[in-house]
């Protein structure tokens, strides 16, 4: 289902809440190519639900610096090799049921580019939690499978030119230069953009934020 024309977020909200009115466990998907805007949107809707929902990030699951070094992948950090899918999985299968009193996620921490753990906790009283990331409707040997443990799934899609601009400043908010933030999102991110942009008819709705501030 597309949103012809974009959607508010408030409309997006509670659309959100909708999914959770029974109190039942629900996990709501956001992806999108880099740059899109998941994240903002993630968490703008975590705030708005308050102790409804909590924000469990796929970027909690990068493989840390050290590994990735290891396997010679520290470059291209961000593609969809560079992740722990199955860990990312696992961590869906166990928040869906409801039974542990409360589940720890870690925490991606972009200041330090490594990943925090036991950083988040889900209570089992928490009916949504919101998950965002790259890969999630990917059907592939390591990925497939994921989009089968979400509820619902929205590919956030702002407009190539407002896509490639965030990312830029992005990459320049955490100390890369002008010319290295142009050429890692013309790069490596745009390649993970074109594998991420084939999923998009994958998910259950597709969304551009046009009658309110778009996030960043």
């Amino acid at each position: 289902m597309t949103a012809p024309g974009g959607v508010s977020l408030s409309h997006l909200v509670e659309t959100a809440r909708a999914l959770v009115a029974d109190g039942q466990r629900r996990i709501l998907g956001i992806t999108g190519a880099p740059g899109a805007g998941k994240s903002t949107l993630a968490r703008q809707i975590v705030d708005a639900l308050g102790d409804r929902a909590v924000l469990v990030g796929l970027d909690s699951f990068h493989l840390s610096n050290a590994e990735l070094d290891r396997l010679g992948r520290h470059a291209r950090k961000g593609a969809a090799d560079t992740f722990d899918a199955a860990g990312y999985q696992n961590l869906l299968r166990r928040l869906r049921p409801q039974q542990d009193e409360v589940v720890y996620a870690a925490e991606f921490d972009r200041s330090l580019e490594e990943s925090i753990a036991c950083a988040v906790p889900v209570h089992r009283d928490v009916p949504l939690v919101v998950t965002e990331g790259n890969y999630l409707l990917v059907d592939d040997e390591r990925w497939g499978g994921t989009a089968a443990l979400l509820d619902a799934s929205w590919y956030v899609e702002p407009g190539e030119d407002v896509r490639l601009e965030r990312l830029i400043a992005r990459h320049r908010q955490f100390g890369r230069s002008p010319e290295e933030a142009y050429e890692r999102s013309h790069g490596s991110d745009q390649r993970n953009a074109e594998l991420i942009g084939s999923t998009r008819p994958r998910a259950g709705l597709v969304v551009r934020i046009t009658t309110e501030k778009e996030p960043a």
